[in-house]
């Protein structure tokens, strides 16, 4: 299994995040995650910095492959502006990026006021998202009259040698189809077997299956679940909430309704490899290829060093 770390661009500004990746590249994972907002989930996480960017700087400061976790090319930013924009990461990284894609969150897609579809409808918007930035990975020019978007006479000079692959983000058995029948990988944040089963039942096959879970290292457990409370308590909100709800504001009330204790379960809180071991674990038996971690709280540091001097070297 590959192990990744998962750099929180909700959580840290554009240095650390360029720190974290030096960093977690010594200690020996193996690629890296980055997420892909236009606002934190709520204030306390207070950064959300610009991904191509950063994926621009990261390319420069590490030679690990990077996955977006995950872009949404359907409201905010035109299949076609990053179409160019993944076209251009590829480039910088060698051919080591990913495209991992979903249907998105309204706290980051509703900024231009457009209309926050219901998911059925943001499942097609995605598919015919992908189609797009497909055909004009083919290189030439490119016009495409579809259902929700159009591109006229477009042509991308600046392309890899192959195109960036694309893993779509699934969660129900709507969303896992579609991620069979059209992406190149599978993401997702749950070790559930069924869903991984449902992908390559369904067309996916033996492609690769990517999953992330969060921890919050610190000395304690209990000063572990603190931060995790302070910073992430939207980890712990059920349902459809996450999609829907538009700003931190709400989620920030949603929040409110959570138990801090929930963090222990929804988070690996402290400094014990063991607990680190034993969700990796969970994830493989899931059948789950790639495991990306991620940290909250000032210790990341700490998490790094946990990993190489304890959790790496066991599970290798």
């Amino acid at each position: 299994m590959k192990i990744g770390y998962f750099l929180s661009s909700e959580e840290y500004p554009p240095a650390e995040l360029l720190a974290q990746a030096r960093a977690a590249e010594r200690a020996g994972f193996e690629a890296l995650w980055i997420s892909d907002h236009y606002h934190p989930w709520i204030d306390a996480q207070g950064q959300s910095p610009f991904v191509w960017s950063m994926i621009g700087a990261l390319s420069q400061a590490s030679r690990l492959p990077v996955t977006t976790a995950v872009t949404c090319p359907t409201v905010r930013i035109h299949p076609a502006v990053l179409a160019q924009a993944a076209a251009t990461s590829a480039v910088l990284h060698s051919g080591r990026f990913v495209l991992g894609v979903g249907s998105g969150e309204a706290l980051n897609e509703h900024i231009l006021g457009d209309p926050w579809p219901q998911a059925g409808i943001r499942l097609e918007m995605l598919e015919e998202a992908i189609e797009v930035m497909r055909k004009l990975w083919r290189g030439g020019f490119v016009n495409h009259r579809g259902r929700h978007y159009q591109v006229e006479h477009a042509r991308i000079y600046t392309l890899p040698e192959t195109p960036p692959a694309i893993y779509v983000s699934a969660f129900g058995p709507k969303a896992v189809d579609l991620a069979a029948r059209v992406g190149d990988g599978f993401v997702n944040t749950m070790p559930d077997a069924e869903l991984v089963r449902r992908f390559r039942d369904q067309g996916g096959g033996d492609k690769p299956c990517q999953a992330g879970f969060k921890a919050a290292y610190a000395p304690t457990e209990d000063e572990g679940v603190r931060l995790a409370y302070q910073r992430w308590p939207t980890e712990a909100i059920p349902g459809e909430l996450l999609q829907v709800l538009p700003s931190p504001r709400h989620f920030e009330q949603a929040a409110e309704l959570v138990d801090p204790e929930a963090m222990r379960k929804a988070f690996v809180c402290g400094n014990d490899p063991d607990a680190h071991l034993a969700k990796i674990e969970a994830y493989a038996k899931a059948g789950f290829d790639e495991v990306y971690v991620a940290n909250t709280g000032p210790h990341w540091q700490g998490l790094l060093d946990l990993y190489q001097r304890d959790v790496l070297p066991r599970l290798r």
